[in-house]
């Protein structure tokens, strides 16, 4: 394997989260109905959610500062992981609590445990090595 197919494939997967959380983020700060089935009332209900926005760019930030700069790199592969199983785990505990969400739901929740243990294996690879 090439040197260059090595380097993407240890960032390819902090492309991918970028590429989804930043539009989600937006949704969430500037248009959460379009999404969510919810109507906010309230200028707190809004700054909530303007909140999640700042969050989420705020973790793109730093995943594109790791795929750009490898002294970053490590702490982006650190966040996204803790990111992305965050939010499996927190969907997951919700299926058990509240039952099945729909189809996209589902999907994310895939997609988020696949991008996060790929992450734990980057790590393993990049950092845990046995010498």
């Amino acid at each position: 394997m090439t040197t260059k197919n090595k380097r993407f494939l240890k960032k390819i997967h902090l492309v991918i989260s970028v590429l989804i959380v930043v539009p989600v983020a937006f949704i969430y700060g500037f248009n959460p109905s379009s999404e969510f089935d919810i109507q906010l009332q309230t200028i707190d209900e809004h700054n909530q959610f303007k909140a999640i926005m700042g969050l989420y760019l705020s973790f793109s930030i730093l995943w594109i500062l790791g795929i750009l700069n490898s002294n970053y790199l490590k702490l982006a592969l650190v966040t996204n992981v803790i990111f992305m199983l965050g939010l499996a785990s927190g969907r997951l505990l919700g299926i058990f609590l509240d039952g099945i969400p729909t189809d996209p739901y589902i999907y994310g929740i895939i997609g988020e445990f696949v991008l996060g243990f790929y992450g734990l294996w980057v790590l393993k690879r990049l950092y845990l090595k046995k010498y």
